[in-house]
């Protein structure tokens, strides 16, 4: 009699529940230490603090009095002989002129460049902010793609020994065995190396838009086997309320608050294009001697000049109306800003209660019946009563399941990372503000 049946269906068995040997360990990428490489090697925030350095300087200068101008020339020149002492009005004249600027121009013109550099603070907030969610991402991408790979991995040994159990079996021809479950194992094997190759391809891509943050050498790193607990943390019930009250200390709606206060400033500088702009002139005009050699006194001049805004109609009106309609926008794009942020952490909050019904679900009822079917499938097979392709059926589907829970944990681990972008706070950073002169 053959042993040979009596030798394949205990491989098969083996086969069907043989844990995967844990693979070497290697030094891992944490979601932490990708995020803080990526904020220290971001040109973008670099850049914000050279353009705020530059804005703090033109204040300074903006704050400043316009530079004397001086004028040097010849006045009453007689151009018959063109001497200066001919007649007693030529004179050799210098003079300084300063202009004044309207009403509180210049400190007005300071705090605008002020207030534009007080927003730099919250956009580079916002900056971090953004980066650690993109980068959460994509990480998570990677994390995504290399558990499904690995739970694959481990079981395509599983399929090869199938295609070489149901081979035996129809060789045998002592199993019951048919050329179609033959083929029916290869298919499935040659199936399971088409979904290993589109997840290296998504592998691939997840690494080199993840090198672009933090370089090459650590992109090419496996990341670590868990998801940060804070990603997967249950988030409660209040807490959503609670968070989308912080939604006005958000950092790009602060930084919006900054540029309102930065449009305000150009109202009250629209302002004090009603008011004259002042110039003080000083002039020394040196006389040459009379012709019989007599002394002629130098002269000197000094006055003042300012405009007449009268017809304000068509230049400082407009200008005012137009200031003041920016500023309106201006608030009206705060609102619009809040509204937004409120709209997408509500959407997130429910996607992660939806998700984390769904992951308790698969945990709790959905896996273990799986496999329990698939067990019983096996024992079935086993005994001469159940069908190989239900046996490979039901293994199908508990990898499935598997691989889709793997996608949902990376799903509900993606939606926290936005929901906690969405609900950053920057209440710690102060906002800038000055004194106004508006009088």
């Amino acid at each position: 009699m053959s042993i040979l049946p009596h030798l394949i269906k205990p491989a098969f068995l083996c086969a069907l529940v043989l844990p995967s040997l844990p693979a070497w360990t290697a030094p891992r990428l944490e979601l932490t230490g990708a995020i803080d490489a990526a904020i220290e090697n971001d040109p973008w925030l670099r850049q914000s603090v050279q353009i705020q350095d530059a804005l703090l300087e033109e204040s300074i200068a903006d704050g400043a009095l316009p530079d004397p101008r001086m004028t040097i020339g010849a006045a009453n020149l007689p151009t018959d002989t063109f001497d200066m002492g001919q007649e007693a009005m030529t004179q050799a004249t210098v003079g300084l002129t300063q202009r004044i600027p309207r009403g509180n121009s210049r400190q007005l013109a300071s705090a605008r460049k002020e207030e534009m550099a007080g927003v730099h603070p919250f956009m580079r907030e916002n900056r971090r902010a953004q980066v650690a969610e993109t980068v959460t991402q994509l990480w998570l991408g990677v994390w995504r793609s290399e558990q499904s790979i690995r739970l694959i991995e481990s079981n395509r040994g599983l399929f090869e020994q199938l295609e070489d159990v149901a081979a035996a079996g129809y060789t045998s021809a002592s199993m019951g065995a048919r050329q179609q479950d033959v083929i029916r194992a290869s298919l499935e094997l040659t199936r399971l190396e088409d979904r290993l190759t589109a997840l290296h391809v998504q592998q691939a891509s997840n690494r080199e838009a993840l090198a672009e943050w933090i370089g090459l050498n650590q992109a090419q790193l496996a990341v670590t086997d868990h998801v940060p607990r804070e990603l997967l943390a249950e988030l409660p019930s209040a807490w959503a309320e609670t968070a989308t009250d912080s939604l006005p200390r958000h950092p790009a709606v602060r930084a919006t608050d900054q540029l309102i206060e930065a449009q305000s400033v150009d109202v009250d500088l629209a302002r004090q294009s009603y008011k004259p702009e002042w110039s003080i002139s000083a002039q020394y005009g040196y006389r040459d001697r009379a012709p019989n050699g007599e002394d002629r006194a130098d002269l000197f001049s000094v006055g003042i000049g300012f405009d007449l805004p009268l017809f304000t109609g068509n230049r400082q009106d407009r200008k005012l109306n137009a200031s003041a309609a920016r500023l309106e926008a201006a608030k009206t794009e705060r609102i619009l800003q809040l509204r937004g942020f409120r709209a997408k952490a509500r959407a997130a909050v429910a996607r992660l209660q939806r998700l984390d019904e769904r992951i308790a679900l698969y945990e709790q009822t959905l896996l273990p019946q799986m496999e329990a079917q698939a067990s019983a499938a096996l024992t079935a097979y086993n005994n001469d009563d159940g069908d190989f392709a239900e046996a490979v059926r039901a293994r199908i589907a508990e990898l499935n399941a598997q691989v889709e829970l793997i996608q949902m944990k990376a799903e509900r681990a993606g939606n926290m990372a936005n929901f906690r972008y969405l609900t950053a706070d920057t209440s710690e950073i102060p906002t800038f503000s000055m004194t106004r002169y508006q009088d």
